[in-house]
């Protein structure tokens, strides 16, 4: 019986079972490459500016970083400055579209099972909280948001269609959305998501079978925080540009602290660890290239890339 079961799964495209043998993907970035390099937890300008003076000091190509604490929590000189600074370096910054349920008055977010609940857009009211920050930090130009919830996800694809949102916006979403197979990941790319990042814990053979039903880069952390699994993958980096490309490859830190929701009073903090964060990097393309030096990476010309605007 399970037999017919994965026959109808591949009736509709989707693999039959995670692969025993994993297979190269062929699918590429537009410019041809396997894997760009993201940058998360970027709390404002000077974690920003930090990141790339030490990937500068390093030579390591930061394609995209991404923030958590999301644009409600950046003053309008805030988004402008790093909205020019990321012009400047011709890179992605992609802003968290808050709030979510677990920064509002609910209690379902912290009970003992409120996991699933927290990253969700929490009625009606709160939908539109979301959708209004998307606005928000588009309107300073930013063209890469990060999301967490489907309906947002849904609704803000719908705006961007209509033209009440930049046709060139482009949706992140968030590990936190939580979907892990292929099904699943699916729904989220036909619902409109640009890139897609997969839970900390799937194995290569996991990361193989997602790949092998949708075509949207996969994001996937090579190190992440303790609170998303802690797990340091670092060894599996040829592996995973292999079976999982185009990826993007991002670089958390273990045994650092949560400091969302971040602010002036956590500057010196957020610097430091952006700064690890590069050393990560360093560290992981370092043994991509001792293990697969013809891993073809982007550069920061690509077309793709959601740079902010003026």
């Amino acid at each position: 019986m399970r037999e017919n079961t994965r026959e109808f799964l591949r009736s509709l495209g989707l693999p039959g079972g995670d692969p025993g043998e994993l297979p190269a993907s062929t699918k590429r970035f537009p410019d041809g490459a396997q894997y760009r390099v993201e940058i998360p937890s970027v709390e404002g300008p000077e974690a920003l500016e930090a990141v790339y003076d030490e990937a500068d000091a390093r030579g390591v190509t930061v394609h995209r970083i991404s923030q958590g604490s999301g644009g409600m929590l950046l003053t309008q000189r805030e988004l402008a400055a790093m909205a020019e600074f990321a012009r400047a370096r011709s890179i992605e910054v992609s802003l968290f579209a808050r709030p979510v349920a677990a920064w509002d008055t609910g209690a379902a977010s912290v009970a003992s099972a409120g996991g699933p609940f927290a990253a969700q857009a929490r009625g009606t009211e709160q939908l539109v909280d979301v959708l209004e920050d998307i606005r928000r930090t588009t309107e300073a130009g930013f063209r890469s948001v990060l999301v967490t919830d489907l309906g947002v996800l849904t609704v803000a694809a719908r705006m961007r269609e209509a033209g009440v949102l930049p046709a060139d916006l482009q949706f992140k979403v968030s590990v936190q959305m939580g979907l892990a197979n292929p099904a699943s990941i699916r729904l989220a790319e036909q619902a409109g998501a640009t890139t897609y990042n997969v839970p900390t814990d799937l194995s290569l053979a996991q990361l193989a079978a997602v790949r092998a039903a949708v075509d949207l880069p996969l994001d996937i952390y090579v190190e992440a925080p303790d609170d998303l699994g802690g797990f340091v993958r670092h060894h599996e980096i040829a592996e995973i540009v292999r079976v999982a490309a185009p990826v993007y490859l991002k670089f958390g830190l273990r045994n650092a602290p949560n400091i969302y929701p971040s602010g002036t009073h956590l500057t010196p903090t957020a610097v430091a660890l952006v700064r690890e964060r590069v050393r990560r990097a360093e560290i992981g393309l370092e043994l991509l290239n001792r293990y697969d030096p013809e891993a073809v990476g982007s550069t920061l010309s690509a077309a793709d890339l959601a740079v902010p605007v003026a």
